[in-house]
């Protein structure tokens, strides 16, 4: 189809860490349904069932199962690849692993980030470099997420975080403007969406919960919503980052904020009647947002929004259906899981066009 990210993407040299992670398998499936050559960089999948597997997504790419922090395997990467963009979605997200294991938290968002930035100085086919992190880096002022909020660390991921923030930004100043490189870091906020089982995941437990015949507790309420929105959103502004930074180079090297509108907000307790209604069939999928108005902060994307159009599109009750919908197509027929995934995509494409 006719898309002005397939119109860039096409035939593109991408290297994608962290591809059999949530996000960055996304980001490999759409960027392998825009025709790029696509290498993933990665530790084999960390859960089963998984994303990766699901989707048959080593078909038609390059996969290398290896970790960041191994220089030689990520410079042989680099070498074989020649790639002309970078997207780089192997970070340690998880607070909890931070904080039981504090040093792989450092090593991994930390020094793979300075691996990735140094490999990139060294491989003169790279124009652009997009580094994934979370709001976990951004200090929260006055309840905003915003891009001129400083990166906070006040606790270790947001610690690890941020010192990775401080290397792109040290790279970005001291090599990659006589280089026609360009970096930037995308900080998005968690997202759902079909193909993520990792443990603590309030879908994944739902959908376990689901599967095993288990009743879904009712969470109590409070007054902290949840932002939702799907994982289509965070990924298409990280290709639109990187074609920015491809086309734009040192204009768009700077820190970008993700995040759901504020519309997108759910309560904590209203999340799994929803999840259940829809995996039930008790409720149509609706064409407009029925989530309740914000009483919280503004997204902070709007510096997205006025540098290259983005903003989300999928309203919350959609991103609950389609993260439905993904889930039952896998159990229901597993062999559909790939068609149903391309199928999302290219939904969401038209709606972007």
């Amino acid at each position: 189809m006719s898309h002005r990210l397939a119109d860039f993407y096409r035939g593109k040299r991408v290297l994608v860490t962290g591809h059999t992670g949530f996000e960055g398998g996304w980001a490999v499936a759409w960027l392998k349904f825009l025709g790029a050559q696509v290498c993933g960089y990665g530790l084999p999948p960390a859960t089963r069932p998984n994303f990766f597997d699901a989707t048959l997504l080593d078909r038609g790419m390059t996969s290398i199962f290896a970790d960041i922090r191994d220089r030689n395997s990520l410079a042989n990467a680099f070498t074989e690849l020649q790639p002309e963009i970078v997207i780089h979605c192997a970070a340690q997200t998880s607070p909890q692993s931070s904080m039981q294991q504090p040093v792989d938290a450092f090593s991994t968002n930390v020094m793979g980030t300075v691996h990735i930035l140094e490999e990139a100085r060294l491989t003169h086919s790279v124009r652009a470099i997009v580094l994934v992190t979370t709001h976990s880096c951004c200090r929260n002022e006055g309840h905003s997420l915003r891009e001129t909020n400083g990166s906070g660390a006040n606790d270790l991921l947001s610690a690890t975080m941020a010192s990775a923030e401080l290397a792109r930004s040290a790279f970005n100043k001291s090599f990659f403007p006589t280089a026609g490189t360009a970096v930037a870091t995308a900080r998005i906020a968690p997202a759902i969406g079909g193909g993520n089982w990792l443990e603590g995941d309030i879908v994944a437990d739902l959908v376990r919960r689901i599967m095993s015949g288990d009743p879904v507790p009712a969470i109590k309420e409070t007054d902290r919503e949840l932002r939702i929105w799907h994982v289509l959103e965070p990924v298409r502004a990280c290709l639109l980052l990187a074609r920015n930074l491809f086309e734009r180079g040192q204009k768009s090297a700077d820190l970008w904020d993700f995040a759901p509108s504020d519309e997108g907000r759910i309560s904590p307790s209203e999340f799994p009647e929803k999840f259940t209604s829809l995996w039930n069939g008790a409720a149509a999928a609706p064409q407009k947002n029925s989530s309740k108005p914000s009483k919280g902060s503004k997204s902070g994307s709007s510096k997205a929004s006025a540098e290259f159009g983005w903003s989300p599109v999928l309203s919350t009750d959609q991103a609950l259906a389609w993260t439905v919908e993904w889930y039952r197509s896998f159990y229901l027929n597993s062999s559909s899981t790939l068609r149903t995934t391309e199928d999302q995509i290219e939904r969401y494409m038209r709606m972007t066009a």
